[in-house]
């Protein structure tokens, strides 16, 4: 792994917010380093307040829309709300759809089929409108750049509001009403709200226009957090307080579809358990067999029936982690005999592997190979992929550099979808493969620890864990704290777990007179540095809890037997 110390703020503004807030110094960085910087900015990290929430009918057409779901309320007809498959989609049209039917009994729920229709709005989805006398869709999460759908729509007769968040293009749909943060004349004053977020801000505004109190829409939240956590938006502003009192809720008195979906732990949920533990089985509804069985559980009122949805997702989320694991061992395996282990991309095919999951195994064989990957199956008679990259490389702009060979593609830097020919897979495969190494900076080739900050052990005590704490939720842009100590002897190191992957240490400082416990999973092919040297370790600081007793112990990000100054 590659170590990189984040650049050492202004010292002046270190000292100043140390004083004013009561903190160290080490705390007092990490916070400047987040953009805060002063007592009123922490205040309102630390204590999000739901008065932090911007007013709604500051986004643009906000008002259109608004008034536009009232008339077609007076005049008793038919709502459409269309979302995505996925977590974030089918959260939104969860939360969309269960808002309206509070004023109106009017309103049906529609996810296009991942294999079928593919992602957005699809033609089916608008004739499904015209066939059932639909006069008003709402799409949540896409349809920022469903022109000819949106066309299409408006030729007979239906009016459109395209909730969403992903980057408009050049020309916009002819909507009646568009709300996207991230359109260049819309001036609200959070641009990365989540799909389901930008929904929330449309039942906000409803709310409001019938002079309601928030109190109406506050349970909303636990699937707008959700949305947040697995859709990878950044944890700052206003998706930070939406987070914070969405997990509220999850802990305390979610939807009984999002109860029947946690495990039996009493422990509170955590954004990352959300990531790691509902976003899953959520997403495996869509991947597996269709996402309307996740609004259907995400929307349930009756806990009996709640509980056999769920069952039902949690089968399918198994047949999933079945299809991600054999695949992932199939694409390695390929790697390995048609020995590309020393290319720089990862550009693997079989025609049966299973579309819904092979966005996740690309991910996965960025664990073992880290480099720019896609995963191709065939489906309806062309070969469709998936494309993953690592942090700081744009694989959208390397695809977009062999688009010869490509039928059609879309996504961001980090991720993207593509359909080509069978006949142009390997012209494709050889030129992405000459576009990534002609392009990729050789200090991205390794996997990045961004360290916040040295410490010292003497610091890490019950007070500063219980500041570090209030850090959270955490995501991107308010990642989890990641600390480095050098000079360390392991006075204790073994080897744990059933196949001996991880290690355990008992860890002690350059003084010899502060000792820590720490763990680092997956890095027991570490043992013999530990053992034999004194080294340094990335890190971050947790509480462990064991028969009933508590104390502090490092979660290792890695160890090294260099010195910092060799970092």
């Amino acid at each position: 792994m590659r170590w990189t110390i984040k650049e050492e703020p202004n010292s002046e503004k270190i000292e100043k917010l140390a004083r004013e807030i009561n903190v160290s110094k080490t705390l007092a960085k990490v916070l400047v380093q987040r953009g805060i910087e002063t007592y009123e900015e922490a205040k309102q990290f630390f204590r999000p307040s739901l008065e932090d929430l911007h007013n709604p009918f500051l986004m643009k057409d906000m008002e259109k829309a608004v008034k536009l779901i009232q008339n077609v309320i007076s005049k008793n007809e038919n709502i459409l709300v269309y979302g995505d498959y996925d977590v974030d989609g089918t959260t939104a049209v969860s939360l969309m759809s269960t808002y309206l039917k509070t004023l109106t009994p009017n309103v049906a729920t529609y996810i296009p089929d991942r294999y079928s229709e593919g992602y957005g709005v699809s033609f089916q989805g608008i004739d499904f409108a015209i066939d059932n006398d639909f006069s008003l869709i709402i799409t949540l999460d896409c349809g920022i750049k469903a022109i000819d759908k949106v066309k299409y729509a408006k030729e007979n007769d239906i009016s459109i509001i395209i909730c969403d968040h992903h980057r408009p293009g050049e020309i916009l749909p002819n909507a009646d009403a568009i709300l996207n943060p991230k359109q260049k004349d819309c001036f609200y004053p959070y641009d990365e709200l989540s799909g389901c977020g930008v929904g929330f801000k449309l039942i906000q505004a409803l709310n409001e226009s019938q002079n309601l109190n928030f109190d109406e829409i506050f349970p909303y939240l636990d699937l707008v957090a959700v949305s947040i956590a697995a859709d990878i938006v950044p944890m700052t502003g206003e998706n930070r307080t939406l987070a914070h009192f969405g997990l509220q809720i999850i802990n305390q008195n979610p939807r009984i579809g999002i109860k029947a979906l946690k495990d039996s732990s009493t422990k509170e949920m955590t954004i990352s358990d959300v990531v790691f533990g509902i976003a899953p089985k959520i997403n495996a509804a869509g991947r597996i067999k269709h996402g309307l069985n996740a609004v259907k559980l995400l929307t349930e009122t009756d806990a009996e029936d709640a509980r056999i949805f769920a069952k039902e997702i949690n089968y399918f989320n198994k047949q999933r982690k079945d299809l991600d694991k054999q695949i992932t061992k199939e694409a390695l395996l390929q790697i390995v005999k048609n020995d590309e282990i020393s290319k720089m991309s990862s550009v693997v095919y079989d025609e049966n592997w299973h579309k819904g999951v092979i966005g996740i195994v690309a991910s996965r064989l960025i664990e073992t190979y880290y480099r720019p990957t896609i995963v191709f199956t065939k489906s309806n008679g062309k070969l469709t992929a998936s494309a993953r990259s690592v942090k700081g490389f744009d694989v959208y702009e390397a695809i977009d550099k062999c688009s010869e060979f490509i039928e059609q593609f879309g996504g961001h830097k980090y991720a993207a979808g593509l359909t080509i020919l069978e006949e142009n897979y390997e012209n494709f495969k050889n030129k992405f493969e000459q576009i990534v190494s002609e392009t990729l900076p050789e200090e991205l080739k390794t996997e990045e620890i961004a360290i916040d900050s040295e410490i010292d052990f003497e610091e890490i005590t019950p007070r500063f864990y219980a500041i570090l704490r209030q850090f959270a939720p955490f995501g991107p842009s308010n990642m989890k704290p990641i600390f480095t100590c050098s000079n360390l002897k392991a006075n204790i190191a073994r080897k744990i777990g059933a196949d001996a992957n991880h290690l355990k240490l008992q860890i002690a400082d350059s003084k010899q007179n502060m000792q820590m416990q720490a763990v680092g999973f997956y890095l027991g092919k570490k043992l013999e540095i530990a053992e034999n040297s004194e080294f340094s370790a990335a890190f971050q600081v947790d509480l462990n809890t064991w028969n009933g007793k508590q104390e502090l112990q490092l979660i290792l990000k890695d160890i090294k037997e260099n010195s910092l100054e060799e970092i």
